[in-house]
């Protein structure tokens, strides 16, 4: 059964965020042959519409509008249920993000839809379509379909992969117009208080530190490993409430939930509020000083020892592999 299929593309700093094109992926199987349909909101930005179409969209709807520079719920909501009421679509897809989890939820209320979020994996069976979502803290997993109505439906970032990239792929770009009013929000300024470098919700490599780090000068060893293996720092709850760590890179149930290939944990005991943004991270590789530590139970790996000793010696051996290839 073919359907056709909204993405909402999300941009960051001029930049479409990886998690749109993997939710390209997921529309292309969900659409089962039908059309899938990129959409970008903001303020010039239609030359980002041919990114969309490489990863795979048929075809892209623009709506730019000074009063789309920055997020807002309202802002957002007018502009695509515009485009959302002019194209029909059978199914809708975003990125399990910030944005997306705000968005998507006014959007389905509007609508009337159900909405399935923080899908991990998608499955076709027949004619249903098969979501994986994890629940309890990602304890447990479980499977949904959607029996009547639009599909909807929000993708966690680094679960599905993207379609590669084909530079030859073109598609139709339309400028949609519509009006956006009785704003009561209004974004003056934007303070960026995040650490440069790679976005931490979508890094493939992970290095996070918690109590153990003991200072904010004891996360230098753990920017130093991230910067050898082009990966991201995070940080527990517990060295974010000491001070060492700013709360933009703190993971766990009150934080980011991340899916890296790879995370290392030092220094971090294992609370089950960090696990459940962690625990599905595709290797775990745990450094800890307490061969007792919980953190140890979810590791893949696992290292006894003085994280001041043992990341520097991480870091040297990686530098002289990558020196060697």
């Amino acid at each position: 059964m073919s359907r056709n299929v909204l993405v909402l593309g999300e941009i960051r700093n001029g930049e479409l965020r990886n998690v749109s094109f993997e939710s390209i992926a997921a529309a292309r199987s969900i659409a089962q042959g039908g059309e899938v349909t990129a959409v970008l909101l903001g303020d010039s930005i239609r030359e980002l519409a041919a990114t969309m179409i490489q990863y795979g969209a048929d075809r892209a709807v623009v709506v730019e509008d000074s009063k789309l520079a920055h997020y807002t719920s309202d802002g957002f909501s007018q502009a695509l249920l515009s485009v959302i009421s002019q194209e029909n679509p059978k199914g809708i897809i975003f990125g399990h993000t910030a944005i997306g989890k705000d968005l998507s939820a006014k959007i389905a209320s509007k609508l009337g839809s159900g909405l399935i979020s923080d899908v991990v994996a998608i499955e076709t069976g027949g004619d249903n379509i098969i979501f994986t979502r994890p629940i309890y803290s990602g304890k447990a997993f479980e499977q949904k379909i959607i029996k009547d109505g639009v599909i909807f439906a929000t993708i966690r970032p680094n679960n599905i992969t993207p379609l590669t990239k084909d530079s030859s792929r073109s598609g139709d770009v339309s400028m949609a117009s519509v009006e956006i009013k009785d704003l009561r929000t209004i974004v003056r300024e934007v303070v960026k208080k995040a650490v440069q470098g790679v976005d931490l919700s979508e890094a493939k490599i992970i290095v996070s530190g918690g109590r153990g780090i003991k200072s904010e000068e004891g996360f230098q060893p753990l920017k130093e490993l991230a910067d050898v293996l082009g990966g991201a720092v995070g940080a527990s709850r517990g060295a974010c409430d000491a001070g060492y760590a700013d709360y933009s890179l703190q993971i766990g149930q009150t934080g980011k939930v991340v899916t890296p290939d790879l995370y290392i944990a030092c220094g971090i005991s294992g609370a089950i509020q960090h696990l459940a943004g962690m625990s599905n991270s595709k290797v775990i590789v745990a450094i800890n000083k307490d061969p007792e530590a919980d953190i140890f139970n979810v590791a893949d790996y696992g290292i006894v020892g003085d994280l001041f000793e043992v990341v520097p010696l991480l870091t040297g051996e990686i530098k002289n592999l990558l020196v060697k290839a």
